[in-house]
C-alpha cells in the first residue's frame, strides 16, 4: 500500500487517547489525568446559542473571528492582562492549540528550532514535528522554573522561538514577572519570537500571579500570546481559543487558518462571547472545589515517603516523582489502572526521560469523586513503593 509520511511517523502517539483506551478496559477506574475542569460552563451560554440562531450568520465568518468577539477580547486583554490590543492583532482560533500551530506554521521552516522547556506539553512537541521543525527541550531548575542561562545556551542560528507554558502544564509552576521578562528580552535580543501559552491565567494559588508578556512595552513585534477558554469556562469541546500576535503575522497566520478551518465555529463563538461577558470572577468562583482537591492532594503525597512533587502554584495539574520505582512509566500508569482504579498521565509524554515521574490532574472531578481517586492513587503509589 502508499507509505505513510515519515514525518508522521516521527511524531508520539497522542497519551490521552491511549490512557483513555486503558480506562474503558478498566470499568469503575477514576481519572486523575485529562486536564479539564469539573464545573458547568456559564448558564448564560444559552444566550449565546440563541443569538446565533437569530443572527442569520449561518455561512462562512471572518477567518480571524466574529468582530463581536474579538472587541470583547481586546476588553478583556486591556482590564485583565494589560495588553494593548491596538498593538497587537486578534485571531480566535478552534482551541489555542490551534493557536500555537497557527505560530509554528507562521515563523518556522522546515529544520528550525523551537526551544521548548522540559517538561513541556506534549502538544506543542508534536505540533513542532509535525511542521518538520526540531523541538529542543532545555531543562528547567529544581522547582520547575526556566533556566535562563540554559536558554541562552540552547540558542543557535537555527532557533525561531522560546515558547513558555506559565503556569505550567505539567508541573504546576508559576513563572514570575521577572523570569517571564527576561525571557522575552532574550527572544527580543536574539531576534527570536517569544511564544506564550496562558491557557491557565485564572489558575493560581497561594500568593502566585499570571504575568503576560505581551504587556511589556518592547514585546509587540516579537510576542505572540496564546489564550483558551477551554479550562476557564469549561469549553473544552467548544474549541474557542485566541492569538494575541504582531501585526506582521496577521496575514501569514490567516493563510494558514484559511486552510485549515477557514473560520472557526460561528455559534461556539457566540458562546465564547457570552462566556467573557460573565468575566474571570466566574472562573475563580468555581475554583473552591478544585481548592479542595488539590489540598486533599498535597496532605496525601505528604504521608509518602521517596517521593518528590513541586509547589502547586497553578494550573490543576502536579508532577509526582517516584525514583525508587523500577517500572516504565507507562507500566506505572497501568499498574495505577488496573490494581487501584485510578488513571495519570506518564511523564514521559512530556519528555521526561531521566526519572520516573506521572502527572496528576486534580481539577476535573467533583471533589468528592477526587477525593476517592486521590485515595486510590497515594495507596497505589504506597503499594508501588514496598
Amino acid at each position: 500500500m502508499p507509505s505513510i509520511s515519515e514525518r508522521i511517523n516521527g511524531v508520539q502517539t497522542p497519551i490521552i487517547p491511549e490512557v483513555a483506551d486503558l480506562i474503558d478496559e478498566n470499568p469503575g477506574t477514576i481519572s486523575l489525568g485529562q486536564g479539564v475542569v469539573h464545573y458547568s460552563p456559564p448558564k448564560e451560554i444559552v444566550e449565546g446559542i440563541r443569538a446565533f440562531s437569530d443572527s442569520a450568520m449561518h455561512h462562512y465568518q471572518a477567518v480571524e473571528g466574529i468582530a463581536m468577539l474579538r472587541e470583547k477580547i481586546a476588553e478583556k486583554t486591556i482590564a485583565e492582562n494589560n495588553i494593548n490590543p491596538e498593538c497587537y492583532e486578534i485571531v480566535v482560533t478552534a482551541g489555542s492549540n490551534m493557536g500555537f500551530l497557527n505560530a509554528i506554521l507562521a515563523v518556522c521552516d522546515p529544520g528550525d528550532e523551537v526551544i521548548l522547556l522540559s517538561p513541556w506539553y506534549f502538544n506543542h512537541e508534536m505540533a513542532i514535528r509535525i511542521a518538520n521543525c526540531t523541538p529542543v527541550s532545555v531543562a528547567t531548575d529544581s522547582s520547575f522554573k526556566p533556566d535562563i542561562v540554559a536558554i541562552s545556551a540552547a540558542i543557535t542560528p537555527r532557533t525561531r522561538a522560546v515558547v513558555t507554558v506559565s503556569p505550567n502544564n505539567p508541573t504546576g509552576a508559576v513563572y514570575s514577572k521577572t523570569t517571564i521578562s527576561t525571557i522575552n528580552q532574550l527572544c527580543l535580543e536574539n531576534n527570536l519570537y517569544h511564544i506564550s501559552d496562558e491557557a491557565y491565567e485564572y489558575f493560581c494559588y497561594d500568593g502566585a500571579a499570571h504575568y503576560s508578556p505581551a504587556s511589556i512595552d518592547t514585546a509587540e513585534n516579537h510576542t505572540i500570546s496564546l489564550f483558551s477558554t477551554s479550562k476557564s469556562y469549561a469549553l473544552a469541546n467548544w474549541r474557542i481559543g485566541y492569538m494575541m500576535i504582531p501585526k506582521h503575522l496577521f496575514k501569514p497566520i490567516r493563510k494558514i487558518q484559511d486552510t485549515n478551518l477557514i473560520c472557526p465555529p460561528v455559534i461556539s463563538q457566540f458562546v465564547a462571547l457570552e462566556c467573557l461577558k460573565s468575566g474571570r470572577n466566574y472562573c475563580l468562583q468555581n475554583q473552591k472545589g478544585i481548592e479542595s482537591s488539590r489540598t486533599h492532594l498535597k496532605a496525601g503525597l505528604k504521608t509518602l515517603s521517596d517521593v518528590t512533587f513541586p509547589k502547586l502554584e497553578g494550573a490543576f495539574y502536579v508532577l509526582v516523582q517516584l525514583p525508587a520505582v523500577e517500572m516504565s512509566d507507562m507500566e506505572i500508569v497501568r499498574f495505577l489502572i488496573e490494581q487501584h482504579g485510578v488513571a495519570v498521565i506518564p511523564g514521559v509524554a512530556f519528555g521526561i526521560r531521566d526519572r520516573k515521574c506521572i502527572r496528576v490532574s486534580y481539577g476535573a472531578l467533583e471533589p468528592s469523586i477526587a477525593t476517592t481517586g486521590i485515595n486510590r492513587l497515594v495507596a497505589g503509589i504506597r503499594c508501588l513503593l514496598g
